[in-house]
């Protein structure tokens, strides 16, 4: 091949990587972005290992950097399980269900959830206390969540940091609703069963 025959290939090979590194950028910008959960504090919806992808486009598109929404999508529903920023430090994901909407009155009475006065049924939610048990993980409330916000708490309720802890989440920063787990593996093992599998 001549010299210029293989400057051609090369230039090829350079441009079609730029283009799959825009698109990759792109698509993590505007579409999906990967995940991994670190805690117990969404047992046994979510595992420790378990590695997801995020739907960030349902929500609406935001300006790269910024809380500014191109347009807004779908408002985050109640049963949600969503990645957003850790209120105390933005720079950290979090990942929890809604429970409350903004408007919604919500209260523990001995670990049961209640909303807007009504019971909640919630098979997803499990309680094992593997620590002492902070009171707010008793009882709580009743606190009435404000507009463009969310209150969330982890499956795992009584071990899980959420908004009976720190308060409620802004619908700016959410990040992304759980959308597929594609990757998991308990350190040891890799969990064949769980990829593909449908967050909810």
């Amino acid at each position: 091949m001549s010299e210029k025959g293989t400057k051609s290939v090369l230039r090829e090979y350079v441009e079609a990587l730029i283009v799959a590194l825009v698109l990759a950028m792109v698509i993590r910008t505007f579409v999906v972005q990967a995940f991994k959960i670190p805690s117990e504090s969404m047992l046994s919806t979510l595992l420790v290992g378990d590695h997801l992808l995020g739907n960030k486009f349902v929500y609406g598109l935001k300006w790269p950097f910024t809380h500014s929404y191109i347009f807004k999508g779908a408002d985050p529903a109640r049963g949600d399980i969503i990645i957003f920023e850790y209120p105390k430090d933005p720079d950290v994901d979090y990942i929890k269900r809604i429970v409350g909407l903004p408007g919604d009155v919500i209260e523990l009475r001995e670990k049961q959830l209640f909303r807007n006065g009504a019971k909640v049924e919630e098979p997803f939610a499990q309680y094992i206390a593997t620590i002492a048990q902070d009171p707010r993980c008793i009882n709580f409330g009743p606190v009435t969540v404000p507009e463009n916000h969310y209150f969330v708490m982890g499956d795992n309720r009584d071990n899980s940091l959420d908004s009976r802890f720190w308060g409620f989440v802004q619908r700016e920063a959410i990040r992304a609703k759980a959308w597929r787990i594609y990757w998991s593996s308990d350190g040891t093992d890799f969990r064949f069963s769980r990829i593909g599998r449908l967050v909810e």
